[in-house]
């Protein structure tokens, strides 16, 4: 099938802006008028591009508004090479790979648009465009008369003129644009609405483009994914980082972000059109959610755990997990410090009585930190960072868990969870939220801890008995405590938070927030996202929690084959036979196993008839297929 031609609008469509635009910001910039001339010039732009008035008297009444010098065309190149649109730039392969099917056909200013279309590989005679005027001194007075794309349909007939054999494609923002389409100088009209969306536009457009891969799709020509990016939804609850969201959307993808958990059946209702689940730690995963999850191929927890998460459910449909498992370590160290000195140094209760108008100085039962014994419960990422930061503070470390770790610096490990209770001054807990570990601080072991400890949870609610807590702490066998998790946390900032601990002077208690800082959530914004995006983008399972690791190098032009399956024998033979048996070439294959599952992937440097997908999804055991391109 041979490729169509692609007849493509420059300003607010290949760039996201106005060319006169930014020239006027050049032009205007620090001086007093520079907003006032910016509103007049977008009004004459909409005007023509509504085509109220005629495209030559929009071109003259904004240069002659501008009063622009040749000596800024340089600088304005470079400035628009800023403005690429994303899923231009996204297809940039697209572009180099197929320079004599596509031209930029544009009212704008050749001399801005050339070096752009060269770094696409286009050639010069594939740029159509008009030419700037100038006076003896270098002022910009206008355009060359004598192009036709200084007059209304000019577009048209200049795209007439190239004589094109084969479909010709407009796709633009404009009314110049679709004249190409009604003077019959091409066979089909795309609205391109990315950048602007006029409501003229679209009516007469036969049909609509949230993107360029959407127009790659729709003509069924080779793009940079296999499936338009707009199509993929994301779902982000919990109120995630604005970066997290910003980042999706510039991807491409149609993204809805909530504040607020949702319960399993709402989720369940909104599960059925998502491709990509973020979430923190309140919405609840279950196997029942992933049941309506028909189109959900990756979920990532802007956190550290994924208890949250039916992993085991996950992996059965081959759906990747990722999560954030350093991004807010630092945040919950400094969280936990600061409220082991806060409560050593009895700094709340002290400040409750001055409100209240005491003056209660006297030093009683307020000490340092130094030199006190730290009990550490999960030596893990956090555990492990706040374990050096307490000792460079000058604290006896001590740790426990379940798994053999390495001790930093000084730290001692303790052979029982009972054996450091029994010794440490302060215990603090930093271990996993799995379902073995539901009450893991219960009556009989609180009662082995030293009288006055300082009990700090910032990892699970469910770690601890909250009665016998509450008798500890009331009772005096527990000195004070600091709490930022618990049992039942509030889906939304509008929830009343209800708990026994509220009102005891000697408790610390705070909504959650141990990674909740704006380091922590910008970092995990960029983070998580980012590992979403490449295995979408190229099925890298780097850094999944439950599918088998592998780290893929780019693909370049080749078809990338997915193949998620379970863990038998015989699958790779079975892949590598259906190639051979459609004579395709294997350009690389990577395989990767777990105790339950297989992942293959394998780069072909052919185009591939499409019933190969088809036998390749039918090969037995076969969990989740996919392609790339």
């Amino acid at each position: 099938m041979s490729l169509p031609y692609l007849i493509i609008d420059f300003d607010s469509t290949f760039i996201t802006v106005e060319t006169l635009d930014i020239l006027c910001e050049m032009v205007y910039d620090g001086r007093p008028e520079k907003e006032s001339i910016l509103a007049e010039i977008d009004r004459i732009t909409r005007l023509g591009m509504e085509g109220r008035i005629s495209l030559r008297e929009s071109l003259h009444q904004r240069i002659g508004i501008l009063k622009a010098h040749r000596s800024h065309i340089a600088a304005l190149t470079e400035r628009l090479q800023l403005h690429i649109t994303p899923s231009i730039e996204r297809n940039r392969s697209f572009f180099i790979e197929h320079p004599q099917q596509v031209y930029i056909v544009s009212n704008g200013f050749k001399e801005c648009i050339l070096p752009i279309a060269a770094s696409f590989g286009m050639t010069p005679d594939h740029v159509i465009a008009n030419e700037f005027q100038f006076d003896e001194q270098g002022y910009i007075t206008g355009v060359v008369s004598d192009n036709p794309l200084s007059e209304n349909k000019g577009k048209a007939i200049v795209t007439d003129a190239l004589q094109l054999q084969g479909k010709v494609v407009a796709i633009g923002d404009g009314i110049t644009d679709y004249e190409i389409r009604q003077q019959g100088a091409a066979h089909v009209f795309y609205a391109f609405v990315e950048n602007v969306s006029r409501p003229a536009i679209i009516e007469r457009a036969d049909k609509v483009a949230p993107n360029f891969d959407e127009i790659l799709y729709d003509l069924s020509l080779k793009a940079s994914l296999s499936y338009p990016k707009n199509r993929i939804q994301v779902l982000l609850l919990e109120n995630v980082h604005p970066v997290a969201v910003d980042h999706f959307r510039r991807e491409g993808y149609e993204v809805i972000a909530l504040k607020e958990a949702l319960n399993e059946d709402e989720l369940c209702e909104r599960i059925k059109s998502v491709s990509i689940l973020g979430i923190r730690s309140k919405t609840q995963v279950s196997e029942k959610v992933l049941q309506q999850a028909g189109k959900l191929m990756a979920i990532g927890t802007f956190c550290i755990g994924t208890n949250q998460i039916d992993l085991n459910a996950c992996t059965d449909r081959g759906i990747a997990v990722f999560n954030a498992p350093y991004s807010n370590t630092r945040s919950v160290v400094e969280l936990a410090l600061g409220e082991m000195i806060m409560l050593l140094r009895r700094t709340f209760e002290k400040s409750s009585k001055l409100h209240d108008g005491i003056w209660d100085k006297k030093a009683d039962h307020s000490v340092e930190i130094r030199g006190k014994k730290l009990g550490i419960v999960g030596y893990g990422n956090i555990g492990s960072q706040l374990s050096v930061l307490a000792e460079a503070l000058g604290m006896q470390v001590y740790f426990y868990d379940i798994i053999d770790k390495q001790a930093l610096g000084n730290a001692r490990k303790c052979h029982t969870l009972d054996e450091l209770l029994s010794t440490v001054d302060i215990v603090s807990l930093h271990v996993d939220g799995r379902e073995e570990n539901t009450r893991m601080i219960h009556a009989e072991r609180i009662s082995k801890m030293k009288p006055g400890v300082i009990f700090l949870n910032l990892a699970r609610g469910h770690l601890v008995d909250m009665k016998a807590f509450h008798r500890a702490l009331t009772g005096g066998h527990i000195r004070g405590a600091a709490v930022d998790v618990f049992p039942y946390e509030p889906k939304s900032n509008d929830e009343i938070f209800q708990s026994e601990l509220q009102h005891l002077p000697n408790v610390i208690l705070t909504p959650h927030i141990g990674g909740s800082t704006e380091e922590a959530q910008e970092n995990i914004g960029h983070f998580v996202p980012g590992k979403l995006i490449q295995y979408i983008n190229t099925g890298s399972t780097y850094g999944s929690v439950n599918l088998p690791e592998i780290q893929l190098p780019e693909f370049g032009t080749a078809h990338r084959i997915m193949h998620i399956h379970e863990n038998v024998k015989g699958i790779l033979a079975q892949i590598n036979q259906v190639l051979a048996e459609h004579n395709i070439n294997i350009a690389g294959q990577y395989l990767k196993t777990n105790d339950h599952i297989g992942y293959v992937i394998t780069d072909i440097e052919s185009d591939h008839p499409k019933e190969l997908e088809t036998v390749l999804k039918n090969i037995p055991n076969t969990i989740r297929f996919r392609i790339l391109y």
